[in-house]
């Protein structure tokens, strides 16, 4: 199966969206590392229509006017993988969660690492906001857009 990419521009950087004939596969970070999120082939595609609709949300996001996106998905992972992914999707617009919170909600608070390493390689950042996610104490932790990206992120909801 091949995926259609095209870039945008965002106050967090050019952003790679991908995505396949059933939905948004990943959102991806300029210096994003290549083993993070594995889809082959790519190919551009600007008027790719569920593209052009992530863009469009996406930019309303940015601006302020949008805090639930409505796209279709298409996850890319192991079930444990897309059961973390598909609870981010439950954190509300301007909240955040730990790893042991989302570990317990899951039913196994001894998994914060597992949480964790899933977050970690979430594909489809910002809609499925791996940014809400933070440490027990508060602190921002890990994310692929980089830790400036993220406290941007999460001011943006804040305001």
């Amino acid at each position: 199966m091949g995926y259609a990419f095209k870039t945008m521009k965002s106050p967090v950087g050019d952003l790679k969206l991908v995505a396949s004939e059933k939905g948004l596969a990943a959102i991806l970070w300029p210096n994003d590392d290549p083993k993070r999120v594995r889809l082959a082939p790519l190919t551009e595609d600007q008027r790719h229509p569920v593209l052009k609709e992530t863009e469009r949300q996406l930019g309303e996001y940015f601006n302020g006017a949008r805090k639930k996106f409505d796209l279709p998905l298409d996850f890319a992972g192991t079930a444990f993988q897309k059961s973390i992914w598909k609870a981010l999707l439950k954190i509300p617009y301007g909240q955040t969660r730990s790893y042991g919170e989302l570990a317990k909600q899951l039913g196994n608070a001894k998994a914060m690492r597992a949480v964790g390493a899933a977050n970690g390689r979430n594909p489809i950042s910002i809609v499925a906001p791996c940014h809400r996610v933070i440490g027990a104490s508060g602190k921002l932790t890990g994310f692929a857009g980089g830790l400036q990206a993220k406290a941007f992120l999460l001011q943006l909801e804040r305001a």
